[in-house]
């Protein structure tokens, strides 16, 4: 879908992260598992992770926080925060609710969006059709999870993919011509079996799948999920970068869900980029599901790595299935 009237972009930036670090090696520790089969299988080498006296809602109001700042913005200018995550401290109040309350945005209307790890991407979408349409003029968007909260740690298939994290990004009107160009976003439903994670209901299958005596933890089939990643994120690449009328030799950089790196790189593989022209991360942070594109999208801003009217694309896969893209050209300053 293409944003034919107010041009809105992204103009804001932060990110926030536990202290404490689960290295692979302490993994080997808790789990049959070794350092080289994790980073062989999935490119990761540590994770961070709650306390178990942190809500995950703290890490949200601290990269919004920073987001705000970075926008130049005071909270009070914050008109709506919508929070992206399947990991909530609560199902009610919201973890909007919660980061509104915490940073005193006392202005915004606030709501959380369940797209799973696909989640920031959709959220800048539904943002930018506001601020596109002149409804609001300034959005909070937050990605925030505490996947360790709902991994299995016995389950070695699963345990050693997954850290939390919350990363934030401030919408907002910008120059014609710039910022968010045109998204894409798609489900599929029928496959949605592959990766679950129960919460007041869960079918005799569910239950099944899962060895230990929670039952709202995380369960995936890793080949089928791979699959389907490696081909929809390449995919979703070409067909937003299509609407545009532009290449793949136009982008600067795509920054993709940081899942797994055999999915990176073989959604890479596919688009026919060299590695360097993709953003990755999950050697240090895990897969922190919506989490991890405004983590990495801060990083990207902090080295200074954009120049006025790169592209640079966003996309990411996940729970539903799910998928989303975006593309975006750099304004300029942060």
């Amino acid at each position: 879908m293409a944003f034919n009237k107010i041009s809105a972009g992204l103009t804001g930036f932060g990110s926030s992260l536990p202290e404490k670090i689960l290295t692979n090696q302490d993994l080997e520790k808790m789990v049959d598992t070794s350092n080289e089969w994790i980073i062989r299988r999935t490119g990761i080498s540590q994770r961070r992770i709650l306390e178990d006296s942190t809500p995950a809602f703290k890490l949200g109001a601290r990269a919004a926080k920073d987001a705000i700042s970075d926008a130049g913005l005071e909270p009070g200018d914050i008109e709506l925060i919508i929070v992206t995550t399947e990991t909530p401290d609560y199902l009610t109040p919201s973890m909007a609710c919660l980061i509104q309350n915490e940073i005193g945005a006392k202005n915004a209307a606030a709501f959380d969006l369940n797209a799973a790890c696909s989640g920031f991407v959709y959220g800048i979408t539904v943002a930018g059709q506001f601020i596109s349409t002149g409804y609001y003029k300034n959005i909070l968007v937050v990605g925030c999870e505490g996947l360790s909260r709902v991994t299995d740690w016995k389950d070695r298939n699963t345990c050693v993919l997954f850290g939390d994290g919350a990363g934030a990004a401030v919408v907002n009107a910008v120059e014609e011509g710039y910022g968010i160009i045109s998204t894409q976003l798609g489900a599929d439903g029928a496959i949605g079996h592959n990766i679950t994670i129960p919460c007041c209901y869960a079918s005799e299958e569910d239950n099944k799948a899962r060895e230990c005596d929670n039952k709202s933890v995380i369960w995936m089939n890793g080949s089928e999920v791979l699959k389907f990643a490696v081909r929809v994120m390449a995919q979703a690449t070409k067909d937003v970068i299509k609407q545009a009328g532009i290449t793949i030799d136009d982008i600067k950089i795509i920054v993709p869900h940081q899942a797994n790196v055999r999915i990176i790189n073989g959604a890479a593989k596919r688009l026919k980029i060299s590695d360097d022209r993709v953003y990755i991360n999950v050697d240090r942070y895990g897969n922190m599901s919506s989490a991890c594109i405004p983590i990495a999208l801060d990083e990207l801003m902090k080295k200074n790595i954009l120049k006025k009217d790169d592209y640079f694309v966003l996309v990411g896969f996940g729970g539903g299935l799910t998928w989303a893209s975006a593309l975006l050209k750099w304004q300029g300053g942060s």
